[in-house]
């Protein structure tokens, strides 16, 4: 069913008995849903409602695409330093937020939800509830906008969104290292981590075959100091070479992009800390491709049946979401917070009207 008001959606909610949201469908895993349930196609809710350039924040409806948004910041200088996956493709507003996929800027500036700032949304009445505030600083009442991020529809539509942004750097170079073994790597990594230095993205790329591991070192700011930064990088690591210009940018849109994922495969995400990472290593199929981002903080990992990493992850005490692949529940592994997930669930969604994506006890 494709929505282009409030009152429709509203009408809608309230009308069927179980709906799932969808925007674009650049996540099938999240967002196509079992037989009976009303999809209600968002794409229609579309467009920027207010830009305030000199305020650094805009608003939108969910339908809208990233893209667009991303372009109208662009002739102001501004983005949104979260790094959006999938602009390409179409992702919105909406499935961005409810997906909570953040890309490699998360590592300097935060993740989506350090950028929220208010959303509108429809919960299981088919109520319109406000949360948040236009503003940078707003610290009033329950934080709703980020109870949000990642909650893959389960509380509620989303309507609207408000977002703060930040201005562009000037430009962007990467120290992109290749060495030995993925634990040389890893050290390289947490010995940027640990340096005084200003990075702003940070991810590993072990090679398939396990002949080594790529180190990827992003710097922005202005361009005359930005080969002297990149050569303390090279220097702090032990080797390197500096790409930039066109090819380094699209290096980055390809990873944002996902393209390094083969056609046809699924892909998880799966949080975690870099001392766990090498133990997650060694435990993933031979076949998974894996790329760690975020200071090793947060895990990739392709393979042509995802539902295959459960009991790994399971096993490891770590969490996982089904982002590209096959329709069913999308999460696996360990997830300590569904208790406290489904009270809340319970008070916004008495209906049950929403998807619950929780894995079965």
């Amino acid at each position: 069913m494709r929505i282009t008001s409030l009152a429709e959606l509203q009408a809608a909610v309230r009308g069927a008995p179980r709906v799932v949201a969808r925007g674009a469908g650049t996540k099938p895993a999240l967002a196509t849903p079992p037989d009976g349930v009303l999809v209600l196609d968002l794409r229609g809710l579309s467009g920027v409602l207010e830009y305030e350039p000199g305020e650094f924040t805009f608003s939108a409806l969910a339908g809208t695409r990233v893209s667009e948004v991303e372009s109208l910041l662009a002739e102001n200088g501004q983005y949104l330093p979260f790094d959006p996956l999938l602009v390409e493709r179409g992702a919105t507003l909406g499935g961005t937020l409810a997906a909570g996929l953040s890309g490699p800027g998360r590592y300097r500036f935060g993740g989506l939800r350090d950028f929220i700032l208010a959303v509108r949304y429809i919960d299981g009445e088919g109520a319109l509830v406000r949360g948040g505030g236009k503003v940078v600083k707003n610290a009033a009442g329950f934080d709703l906008p980020k109870l949000m991020v990642g909650s893959l529809g389960q509380f509620g539509v989303l309507y609207e969104l408000t977002f703060k942004v930040f201005p562009r750097p000037d430009a962007h170079v990467t120290v992109r290292a290749v060495l030995p073994t993925l634990a040389e790597a890893l050290a390289g990594l947490l010995r940027v981590y640990a340096a005084p230095l200003d990075v702003d993205a940070l991810d590993l790329w072990p090679a398939p075959d396990g002949s080594g591991c790529e180190l990827w070192v992003r710097l922005g700011g202005p361009e005359t100091v930005l080969p002297a930064r990149a050569e303390r990088m090279t220097a702090l690591i032990g080797a390197g070479e500096t790409m930039s210009g066109p090819g380094e940018a699209e290096a980055w849109r390809a990873l944002c992009e996902l393209a390094w994922v083969p056609d046809g495969w699924g892909l998880v995400k799966t949080p975690l800390a870099p001392g766990r990472l090498l133990a997650l290593n060694r435990e993933l199929p031979p076949e998974a491709l894996r790329r760690y981002c975020a200071g090793g903080n947060l895990a990739w990992i392709a393979l042509p049946d995802p539902r295959a990493l459960d009991s790994t992850l399971t096993a490891l005490s770590l969490a996982g979401l089904i982002v590209l692949g096959a329709p069913g529940r999308p999460r696996m592994g360990v997830h300590p917070g569904v208790p406290f997930e489904q009270r809340i669930k319970a008070a916004l969604d008495p209906h049950r009207k929403f998807p619950d994506f929780n894995p079965v006890a």
